[in-house]
């Protein structure tokens, strides 16, 4: 079992070598006060919890941050698992130390709806945090970093749900924030409990294959350094094989085995200068054959997370394919630790000011009134998917998450270049709205001043929230009574299919009691959120359900008791579930899986055993029967009862090309229509594709027809058609 001692020792040599100006006085304070007030508490594997907070202390120190981050960093659990509070924190050890656990503690005194809600308000506080200090999203990072080591100790249910976490929000967090060797650490432990197996092949060929690898890697780093040294210019050379998680991410992507895939392996050279830089560049190409269109320039176009390289992939007289990148040492400290990098080179740096960390701010701004899965998508959008880099005719540089529009392109400028947008050229060609962007495109937005801003259906066009977050705000502002029909008609529907009268909005008391749950001053300001997109009607509803019912048995008045003859006399052709069937009494109705009828489709019914009439599509291939004389008598003929009006549940089968967003896309296109969805879910097809299956609700085949065209228009899809339930 690891001791307190072993990690205390690991902690003071990573500040010796990495932070060596950090005060050792206070850190010991520090020690000293978390080593008390967790004293009573052990970790899963039963040794003292305080040696986690000296291990995240240690990973803080490696990645060169100062005394302050190693004091948060120490005492980054007092706050919520013992009983310090903020207060004996900031009078011990200053302010700043106090804010900074505060913004890593998690939020565990709020009571929140769902779990999903809780940790969306975790990440929503972290973010706020981050945006007046980095250096809590940076202890978090290093807090996570340690957690998945120790994962072992976990249960199975929580290694994959920690591990899906991790996938989802750290690892792509390091990358944005230019945490490589991190991320890749946070995603090949992860990749362990997720899919151990693919995982075990991954490493078992590395394992066997590892001499070779070895021999060819000594071989390809003593011919560039012989060359560097001959040219004169002076080099670091390092040789490695890709991380597990991007073979694993490769293999998946290409379809292909480890043995079919190249690019294996990767080398980096380390220079003085950035004249050096490309010099080398010109020397590899010379040694080695270049493979076309694989070259990347990031030193004169750095990614958003400030990252600066040559990248180019080659291949030696072996025909072994690989990647060399090709950086000056400031660049190769900011490509290991990213942000964490300015405190190896300027101490006292201003945390919250400085513009590499505007998206964190404009990633608040844009979320100030979404809901949970709002909030997530666009962490996921925003933030965490690949960029594209499209140009101004200026020559400026715009980076967009991958899959964007010119709607999104026109917003990341200016909301009113958006407003006004009026068309687009890409590459000085006329563009649709909905094409999706590429690296090098030069884009340029037509604009009008007769222009009557955005319509709705950019919503489902733009990908980033930054595009979606502007275009709400347009039809928040100018469109709002437009917005309270529209939100009114949504808010009373949803009403209408629970049940619920709309006349217990009447009640004063409890409507006020209804808009205080749902955090609004008036109903119409509800309205107009629903409206506008802000809030769903589903959402709004289901948060008020329970007290919704309530008040409607209240208020439902009771109906006489009919005498037994009246009951009797004349059975009720009309079923709940809105058929009739001819000839036949009150009966128990069930509509078939196989082909999920809805009004308007022809019909027929098959009487069965035991179960009553199953309704089927007269065009099923299970209704053929309908002219097989020995099944005769059991067909009867059935009609939609045009008095009725309540959703039927059917299913659409989507084939599409495999794009990231496209199952974000499928789902807005049948929210934008106000269809309730009740189940989707999706799978890798052959050749680039995939297919989704997607069950909702629909009052008729014309509600089901305009679903079906929506879906269609999606960039990418296919073919649409109706499906099993």
């Amino acid at each position: 079992m690891e001791t307190f001692q072993e990690h205390y020792d690991a902690m003071v040599q990573a500040i010796a070598l990495n932070a060596p100006y950090c005060d050792m006085g206070l850190i010991d304070e520090a020690v000293d006060y978390a080593r008390e007030k967790h004293k009573d508490q052990k970790r899963k594997d039963g040794s003292p919890y305080i040696i986690h907070p000296l291990a995240v202390a240690q990973i803080v120190a490696e990645i060169g941050l100062d005394t302050d981050a190693v004091l948060a960093a120490l005492l980054h659990d007092c706050i919520e698992d013992t009983d310090a509070s903020f207060d004996d924190i900031a009078h011990r050890f200053g302010q700043t130390v106090a804010e900074l656990v505060e913004g890593v503690t998690k939020l565990t005194r709020v009571e929140y709806s769902t779990q999903e809600e809780q940790q969306v308000e975790n990440l929503r506080k972290m973010f706020m945090a981050m945006s007046k200090d980095i250096r809590v999203v940076l202890i978090k990072i290093c807090d996570r970093l340690h957690n998945t080591r120790t994962m072992e100790y976990q249960t199975k249910e929580k290694q994959i749900s920690k591990s899906m976490e991790t996938m989802d929000i750290y690892a792509p967090l390091a990358h944005r924030l230019g945490m490589q060797k991190i991320k890749w650490e946070l995603e090949d432990t992860s990749l362990q409990y997720l899919d151990p197996d693919g995982y075990r092949q991954i490493m078992d060929y590395l394992d066997a294959h590892e001499e070779e690898a070895e021999k060819f890697m000594d071989s390809i780093r003593t011919r560039i350094a012989e060359r560097m040294e001959a040219v004169g210019i002076p080099c670091k050379i390092y040789g490695r094989v890709k991380h597990v998680y991007s073979i694993y991410r490769k293999m998946k992507a290409q379809q292909k085995t480890i043995e079919e895939l190249y690019d294996l392996y990767a080398f980096r050279v380390i220079v003085d200068s950035i004249p050096d830089c490309y010099n080398v560049l010109g020397h590899i190409h010379e040694m080695f054959n270049l493979v076309p269109g694989r070259f990347k320039d990031y030193i004169s176009t750095p990614k958003p997370n400030r990252y600066q390289s040559l990248h180019t992939t080659v291949i030696g007289v072996e025909g072994i394919p690989f990647e060399v990148q090709i950086r000056t040492q400031e660049m190769h400290e900011t490509a290991e630790y990213g942000v964490a990098a300015h405190w190896k080179y300027k101490q006292g740096v201003e945390t919250g000011n400085e513009k590499e960390f505007e998206w964190i701010r404009r990633l608040l701004e844009d979320q100030q009134e979404t809901d949970a899965e709002d909030f997530v998508h666009s962490l996921k959008v925003d933030m965490f998917d690949d960029e594209v880099f499209v140009f101004t005719p200026r020559g400026k540089v715009i980076s967009l998450p991958r899959g964007s529009t010119p709607i999104d392109f026109a917003y990341a400028i200016h909301s009113g270049v958006g407003n006004a947008m009026i068309g687009a050229k890409i590459n000085n060609r006329i563009a649709s709205y909905d094409v999706s962007l590429r690296n090098g495109d030069i884009v340029e937005i037509l604009t009008s001043r007769n222009a009557k801003g955005p319509s709705r259906d950019w919503l489902n066009i733009c990908k980033s929230n930054q595009a979606r977050s502007k275009i709400k705000q347009w039809f928040k502002k100018e469109k709002r009574e437009e917005n309270i029909v529209r939100g009114k008609a949504s808010f009373e529907a949803e009403l209408h299919r629970l049940n619920v009268s709309v006349s217990v909005l009447q009640d004063d008391e409890l409507l006020q009691t209804l808009l205080r749950k749902l955090s609004f001053d008036n109903i119409d300001d509800l309205y107009a959120s629903i409206g506008y997109g802000g809030l769903t009607a589903a959402k709004a509803v289901g948060k008020i359900k329970e007290d919704l019912l309530k008040a409607s048995r209240a208020s439902a008045p009771k109906e006489p008791a009919k005498p037994a003859a009246a009951q009797s006399a004349k059975p009720d052709r009309h079923a709940a579930s809105g058929v009739i069937v001819e000839d036949i009494g009150s009966c128990m109705i069930k509509f078939s899986r196989c082909c999920t009828p809805v009004p308007g489709d022809d019909i027929v019914g098959f009487i069965t055993k035991g179960y009553g009439v199953s309704i089927h599509r007269r065009d099923c291939p299970n209704a053929q029967g309908a002219t097989d004389p020995a099944q005769k008598d059991r067909w009867v003929r059935v009609s939609w009862c045009k008095s009725e009006d309540k959703p039927f549940a059917t299913t659409l089968e989507v084939i599409a090309t495999d794009r990231d967003g496209m199952l974000v896309d499928v789902a807005a296109a049948l929210t934008s229509q106000q269809l309730r969805m009740k189940e989707i879910s999706g799978k890798e097809l052959p050749n680039g594709l995939c297919q989704f299956t997607v069950t909702f609700e629909v009052k008729s085949t014309e509600e089901l027809s305009t679903a079906m065209g929506r879906i269609r228009s999606i960039n990418g899809v296919r073919s649409v058609r109706r499906g099993k339930i």
